[in-house]
């Protein structure tokens, strides 16, 4: 299971009323290669699944998660922060997570 914050719902909904093409799509989260930790976590709109995929609400949004990326998500939590007018987006907090590189942008498993 996957789970969003209500702050962090709260942006994915602003996104959603000042884009009306973003109609009717939920936001795929996954687990990429890269950053200097090993793995990154990705979130974007998606209105594409596939079969495979695996769908999760929480607080009103709606959440694609490919099979593979579900193995390194589960009990994943995202939220927003802002903490700074330069620092702020969605936070991942992932108790898979075995490590991060120093600035946090990256982890390992």
């Amino acid at each position: 299971m996957i789970a969003i914050t209500e702050r962090a719902a709260t942006v994915v909904q602003q996104y959603y009323a000042e884009d009306p093409t973003l109609a009717g799509q939920g936001l795929r989260v996954k687990v990429v290669g890269g950053g200097c930790a090993g793995f990154t976590h990705e979130i974007y709109f998606e209105d594409q699944t596939t079969e495979l995929d695996e769908t999760f609400q929480s607080n009103g949004v709606t959440f694609y998660v490919d099979p593979l990326s579900l193995q390194y998500l589960e009990n994943t939590e995202i939220d927003y922060v802002e903490e700074s007018e330069f620092a702020k987006g969605f936070k991942f907090s992932n108790p898979n997570a075995k490590g991060s590189c120093g600035c946090g942008s990256s982890v390992s498993f």
